[in-house]
């Protein structure tokens, strides 16, 4: 790994990351701002995207592209689609799928394209140095499936559309288009997302209260994933 992006889609979610830099280089590119600083001798590059699957997907490409990025994480927040999910919990995408993409009408499932695949799979090696990080450091994380979409869900039919439909643990506004960026150009990647909301009717009141809080949760434990893979 020669230098890495972390992205976040929100002001509030890379916010807690920048925190840890001093002399950051800031640049301005594409209507976006990007972050330029270092961690421990790993060049990093900080962006926020934001919100919804095209501007993550410019900015994912931007980073790899114009910067040289050749890893990618992601921190944010997300709403729980699997009930034992609660405000702060910490999910790691193993896989990642867009759930509003649907041309069901022409015999395909929810979610797939053709020359496209339904889910993709995140980097498993990221993933195990993750984990490792998260045991050493008592930190609870549930390993499994985050779904993207358009849309902030907040709807008890469409949160058990999503959960019946992709089983589904978590859903957030970005991370599958990032992984459909990262996979065609073959940059391994990790999306880690801290529970905000509940993703039903009760969706907006949480995630106005604990947006702040969750997004530092996720940007502490993404950062101690960066210091462990640069000394990979």
């Amino acid at each position: 790994m020669n230098k890495l992006a972390i992205m976040g889609a929100m002001q509030e979610e890379i916010e807690p990351l920048l925190e840890y830099f001093e002399n950051i280089k800031i640049t301005e590119y594409a209507d976006n701002k990007y972050y330029e600083a270092n961690l421990d001798g790993l060049d990093v590059v900080i962006a926020y995207s934001k919100i919804g699957k095209v501007f993550a997907s410019l900015t994912a490409s931007t980073m790899i592209e114009k910067f040289g990025c050749d890893t990618l994480l992601f921190s944010g927040v997300a709403g729980a689609v699997n009930n034992n999910l609660k405000i702060g919990d910490l999910v790691i995408a193993d896989k990642l799928c867009q759930h509003d993409l649907d041309i069901v009408a022409f015999g395909h499932p929810y979610g797939y394209v053709p020359g496209g695949n339904v889910f993709i799979d995140t980097s498993k090696k990221i993933r195990e140095v993750a984990k490792k990080v998260a045991l050493d450091n008592n930190i609870k994380v549930l390993e499994g499936t985050i779904a993207t979409g358009d849309q902030f869900v907040n709807s008890v039919e469409r949160k058990n559309f999503i959960l019946n439909t992709f089983k589904a643990d978590a859903l957030e506004m970005e991370g599958a288009s990032v992984a459909v960026v990262c996979n065609a150009l073959n940059v391994p990647f990790f999306i880690l997302r801290s529970i905000s909301d509940s993703a039903d009717m009760d969706a907006n009141f949480d995630f106005d209260e604990f947006l702040k809080s969750s997004a530092k949760i996720s940007a502490d434990y993404v950062i101690k994933i960066a210091k462990s893979l640069k000394n990979k």
